[in-house]
């Protein structure tokens, strides 16, 4: 069973320190391997902390990802949030528009548990 989300990558401020570490290392890794998911949906869709999940874009483009819950209420549900990284940019679709960037934010995704 798959459910669609909202995905918005961004920049996180444990991953500006993680950089001054090493992108190879540990701390930045994690950031941008985790995916954040608002506590609600954890809870609703029995997804536990460290779990994985199958993250498929609208043009096919398909990553795993392990889970974290975000903090507090920053994110609501139906919204994903991942640091830019190796697994945002997989998921982002080609097209710049004209503007050399191709579009980050709002990307229509579905999600399966693992």
């Amino acid at each position: 069973m798959s459910e669609t989300f909202i995905l918005i990558p961004g920049r996180t401020a444990e991953q500006g320190c993680g950089i001054s570490e090493g992108k190879f290392q540990d701390k930045y890794q994690n950031q941008i391997n985790t995916l954040q998911v608002a506590p609600g949906d954890m809870q609703r869709l029995g997804i536990a902390e460290g779990g994985r999940v199958r993250l498929t874009s609208e043009q096919g483009q398909t990553v795993e990802v392990a889970v974290k819950p975000s903090k507090g209420d920053e994110l609501p549900e139906g919204l994903l949030f991942i640091p830019y990284g190796d697994i945002s940019s997989k998921l982002m679709d080609g097209d710049t528009h004209g503007s050399g960037m191709p579009t980050s934010k709002g990307i229509d995704v579905k999600l399966e548990v693992l």
